[in-house]
């Protein structure tokens, strides 16, 4: 088969459209023909070198396609079912898998980073990641879902505790998570104000639910909240962004708001200053990835249409690189997608 690999870490150019051995499942799993697969900026800090990640590899988290062949072992499955696959890697036995905290699995690690993802035509998998999918979803559609919307879903629901008339701040409305959490805040009914670098994205945002848009390069993001907000603050921020907008994003709590991260995309060193942290009862919370729980959960709101995937552009396999280089200039709005 074709596929994406990279035998050493580096730029664009380190990816190599070549031919590998197709995969070979074992009884427990499904083999599946990748239809399409999209990117996130996981793959490009993949590509650049992230500790655990052994050459040569293949990225690539958000997979959708069609089964080619069925395991012995699985039951509830058959072939040219279509289907997206879960975008984790778990062991399934221990006691975090079996209380169905996957994501807290020492084994965990996403599709594409610890193991080989799905920049390529065949992926073998277990039976347990694979999900069958509604004729109304096409397979780009499909694969911009998994990753970004768990993520946002446990972010917003699994870790905040969302409810209904909070007021939300999402950072970087353009991307992946963006696009994510502000529908999934809306489909809560909540208030959301947004941030994005130009005025088009902002409009986009607005579409998508955001009731207010602040254009990071021109507002100062806190200033902007406190007046929108009449000086309270927000309830919760979806931050991702990291060092560059964490002290901004601090400041736009309300009195015992929380903060949850997912992501450091400009940076991991963060100050926080605790005699801040204490006196406004503020909440700082970590988030990483979901459970499978809470995947099925959020994509029964997608299969209902309740919830919609974003896509920016579609870009052939072969044209990895072009791809990764659109990514890295922050142009796009939604996902940038493979399709092998």
């Amino acid at each position: 088969m074709k596929a994406i690999r990279i035998h050493r870490f580096g730029g664009p150019e380190v990816l190599q459209y070549e031919d590998v051995p197709d995969p070979q499942s074992r009884k427990d799993q499904v083999l599946v023909r990748v239809r399409a697969c999209a990117l996130n900026h996981l793959d490009l800090w993949v590509r650049q070198g992230l500790p655990g990640v052994k050459l040569p590899h293949i990225p690539g988290s958000d997979i959708a396609g069609e089964i080619v062949e069925v395991g012995e072992y699985v039951t509830d499955l058959r072939t040219s079912q279509r289907v997206l696959i879960a975008p984790m890697h778990f062991c399934g036995h221990c006691a975090k898998c079996v209380a169905g905290l996957q994501n807290q699995c020492q084994e965990f690690t996403v599709l594409g980073n610890g193991v080989d993802g799905g920049d390529c035509q065949l992926i073998a998998v277990p039976a347990a990641s694979v999900i069958p999918i509604p004729e109304s979803l096409d397979f780009n559609q499909a694969a911009s879902v998994p990753l970004v919307f768990v993520t946002a879903w446990h972010m917003l629901v699994g870790r905040a505790g969302v409810r209904p008339g909070q007021t939300v701040l999402v950072l970087g409305a353009s991307s992946g998570v963006g696009t994510a959490a502000i529908q999934i805040a809306k489909l809560f009914r909540c208030r959301v104000i947004t941030t994005a670098g130009d005025e088009s994205k902002l409009e986009k945002a607005r579409t998508l639910g955001a009731d207010y848009g602040i254009n990071h390069y021109k507002q100062k993001i806190s200033e902007e909240v406190r007046r929108i907000t009449n000086k309270e603050g927000v309830d919760i921020v979806i931050e991702h962004v990291g060092a560059a907008t964490w002290e901004e994003s601090l400041k736009s709590l309300k009195t015992a708001g929380t903060l949850v991260t997912c992501g450091a995309t400009t940076g991991s060193s963060v100050g926080v200053e605790l005699r801040h942290l204490f006196a406004r009862q503020l909440s700082l919370l970590g988030s990483y990835m979901g459970t499978m729980c809470e995947l099925h959960e959020v994509l029964g709101h997608i299969f209902a249409a309740r919830l919609t995937p974003v896509i920016d552009c579609i870009f052939p396999l072969n044209e990895a690189r072009a791809a990764h280089e659109y990514l890295e200039k922050s142009q796009m709005f939604g996902k940038v997608v493979l399709n092998p």
